[in-house]
């Protein structure tokens, strides 16, 4: 498989590599893309090294699968021009995600609905997807009529810049500009840029892309989306309202039975969801179950996941495993 890793040498082009290598995808020729500062670097894969490409460069190469992690901008431009040619393009930017004719995957959840004349596909955002691992199969049993979501997200999610703004901060020195605000020591409800309804783009991607996974439009999703200083991955306080009626046993025995997640929900114990114990884990954490106090037939649930693997990069292999199989050689 002749597979190429756009933005390779960004956070999450160098974990997708990771990826690849820890489920011994079937990869014969790597095709490492970066900008133009990058190309002639070597990137060590499976015991080989390979020299870093320019985009350009890389549309005339034979390539099956392409993974893109380098921007909304750049997949704007180029991944059309490789999906042309027959490459299967695994986006992880928010550029197609909201395209109607971009299909936008969740293997657990909706993987079964690729083909192969999906040349072009949608990798969801980080907070969307450790969110609906754990409700989409909730909503299959008892229906999501509401969500009030507060994420409480990793530095990593902002890139190396912003993971060297809190590493400067903590030594005093406070020279780099990610955030508009100091992030050590704080927290910052304001992640990616605010629109004109005064939410969030990260806010909205969580509304409108849980809309498109599940299905169901008529979910009312409430989202607050704030910046902490963490380095392990995402936290989600999530309340949700069902519309039809359950019991607490039964809602853990679904997700003790859900494919790539982990109940961990022993409060008098001290055992429940954090950062530390998610960080270079692919499977999404949920604990502190319990019923709200006031509104009927609604659960309060605390999830977390490694946002750079699950999230972003691990979420794109397990799409290339399955079109994989498309590939016609």
């Amino acid at each position: 498989m002749k597979v190429a890793v756009v933005g390779v040498t960004g956070l999450v082009g160098r974990k997708m590599l990771q990826v690849l290598e820890e489920r011994q995808f079937p990869v014969t020729e790597l095709t490492p893309v970066a900008s133009d500062r990058s190309v002639g670097r070597k990137i060590d894969f499976m015991g080989k090294q390979w020299e870093v490409i320019s985009m350009e460069q890389a549309l005339d190469k034979d390539i099956d699968i392409a993974l893109f992690s380098a921007g909304s901008s750049v997949s704007k431009q180029y991944a059309p021009l490789l999906a042309k040619k027959g490459v299967y393009v695994i986006d992880n930017s928010s550029a197609w995600r909201m395209d109607p004719d971009v299909k936008l995957i969740v293997p657990e959840i909706n993987g079964e609905t690729l083909t192969e004349e999906d040349f072009l596909i949608a990798n969801p955002n980080c907070s969307t997807i450790q969110m609906v691992m754990v409700l989409a199969p909730l909503h299959k049993r008892y229906g999501i009529k509401r969500i009030v979501v507060s994420t409480y997200q990793s530095v990593t999610g902002a890139g190396y810049m912003a993971v060297e703004q809190m590493i400067h901060e903590r030594s005093g020195f406070f020279d780099l500009k990610k955030f508009p605000h100091r992030i050590d020591m704080n927290v910052l409800p304001h992640c990616d840029i605010f629109l004109e309804n005064d939410y969030t783009k990260e806010e909205m991607k969580l509304v409108n892309e849980t809309h498109k996974i599940l299905n169901d439009y008529d979910i009312q999703v409430s989202p607050t989306a704030v910046r902490v200083p963490v380095i392990g991955g995402h936290s989600e306080s999530v309340n949700v309202e069902f519309r039809e009626d359950f019991e607490l046993n039964d809602v853990r025995e679904i997700l003790a039975n859900t494919p790539g997640v982990i109940v961990m929900d022993n409060p008098l114990e001290n055992e429940y969801p954090m950062p530390l114990w998610a960080y270079d884990r692919d499977e999404v954490f949920v604990g502190r179950l319990r019923r709200d106090l006031f509104v009927p037939r609604a659960l309060n649930m605390w999830i977390v996941a490694d946002n750079i693997r699950k999230g972003a990069a691990t979420n794109a292999v397990q799409i290339a495993q399955i079109v994989a199989k498309f590939v016609k050689k």
